[in-house]
């Protein structure tokens, strides 16, 4: 919905730029002046830009936490694994750039919903009875929501109406909120027969979970498509590689929930790939006709 509102409004503003072309035709003297003028307009201009769309992340362990440790069975059976990329989350983006030669100094706050998840098991069972046996299995969604404060720096490739470009850059990030949710079943076959059961989620507010904030590098490539009267049309694909840890090592054992059905939170770098469409507004214009220089 964000996505179709986006282009809605660039389509809006094209059709509206483009009534103001009907100007009748400059004399020579002012076609000169006006080209001269243009070429002013395209060595260095501010945009202004909008961008919405989906992201996918991934979690890298650093260090790994538990709070149940096995005694006769290998730690290593109970190590979550982290499902990737397979969770949808959201970003939205406002974008302030400074075109000059073919480079663009971009600034982009964003708010950036990111989700992942793991899973883990633990097993119980008597030395003296092997059918006598619990098995417990754990699936947990993290929802995180961060301001995202990136600097970066694009690099247009070649082209008039389509160009597309190539960035770099850093970027921290801010926690806002975060919430975990925690699906348990098992197999229980301590009680006599099989019994196979699930339980209702618990889900909680874990923000103190988390660090109050981390930063990383991304990088990534895009295109914009002149729509006319320089009203342009972006696509922008990015990867963000977190730097730093994303757990709070402070309050690590702080959810007495959470504590309860044996989880604590690894040591963690997120890496965020996202896909973003919107449109991009000189902030300065060389005329009232509006004219596309974008030919």
């Amino acid at each position: 919905m964000k996505t179709t509102t986006l282009f809605m409004l660039c389509f809006v503003v094209a059709l509206a730029a483009s009534g103001q072309e009907k100007k009748r035709k400059p004399s020579a003297y002012n076609q000169q002046k006006q080209n001269k003028e243009d070429e002013k307009f395209l060595e260095k201009q501010w945009w202004l830009g909008f961008k919405a769309g989906p992201n996918l992340s991934k979690a890298h362990v650093v260090k790994t936490y538990s709070i149940i440790a096995p005694t006769n069975y290998e730690a290593s059976t109970i190590v979550k694994k982290y499902d990737n990329f397979s969770l949808v989350g959201a970003q939205a983006t406002i974008e302030v750039s400074f075109y000059f030669k073919r480079f663009l100094f971009s600034f982009q706050p964003t708010y950036q919903n990111s989700r992942f998840a793991y899973s883990n098991s633990f097993v119980w069972s008597s030395e003296s009875d092997l059918t006598n046996r619990v098995e417990l299995n754990f699936e947990q969604e993290q929802k995180l929501d961060h301001a995202i404060l990136p600097l970066i720096i694009k690099y247009d490739i070649y082209g008039n109406r389509l160009r597309p470009y190539v960035q770099l850059g850093a970027y921290s990030a801010i926690l806002i909120n975060a919430t975990k949710s925690v699906t348990s079943s098992g197999i229980d076959n301590a009680a006599g027969g099989e019994n196979v059961f699930q339980n209702e989620p618990i889900i909680v507010g874990a923000k103190d979970l988390f660090a109050k904030s981390y930063w990383g590098l991304l990088g990534g490539l895009g295109v914009n498509y002149n729509l006319g009267n320089n009203v342009r049309l972006n696509l922008d694909i990015m990867y963000k590689y977190g730097m730093s840890n994303i757990s709070s090592t402070e309050n690590r054992y702080g959810s007495d929930r959470l504590s309860g059905v044996g989880d604590a939170m690894d040591d963690l770098t997120l890496d965020n790939l996202s896909v973003s469409i919107g449109c991009l507004f000189p902030m300065r214009f060389l005329s009232s006709g509006f004219k596309s220089l974008d030919h």
